[in-house]
């Protein structure tokens, strides 16, 4: 849930996943699915995964598409629902932050400590 400031502008949570991100998702439809995140959607608190929760889309037909017909396409999938795969063990595992030697924010894999690039 965003929080409200004292201006009463709406602050946006801090999402622990990036769009490139080998995520896992962990419930729903495509349960036990990998794939990469292709879009991540802030407001909404949802992301888009390769090959991960396909919808069939009825289009009309237009310019790029003259016949129209039934389109197959991926939709956002919430992100608790995600997990990130660990790349050291390649199980899905928890995000946290951390400050490295620099003293820049980085993130990190809390199964096994390796940082996420």
């Amino acid at each position: 849930m965003a929080k409200v400031n004292a201006n009463n502008k709406i602050k946006r949570p801090k999402l622990k996943l990036k769009t490139g991100d080998l995520v896992k998702v962990m419930a729903g439809n495509s349960k036990g699915m990998q794939g990469k995140i292709l879009r991540v959607l802030i407001d909404e608190n949802r992301a888009v995964v390769e090959g991960a929760n396909i919808v069939k889309k009825h289009t009309k037909p237009s310019p790029a598409n003259p016949n129209g017909g039934i389109v197959e396409v991926e939709a956002p999938i919430h992100i608790s629902n995600l997990a990130l795969v660990d790349p050291k063990s390649g199980e899905p595992t928890r995000v946290g932050r951390r400050r490295n030697a620099e003293g820049k924010l980085v993130r990190y894999a809390k199964k096994s400590g390796e940082d996420i690039i």
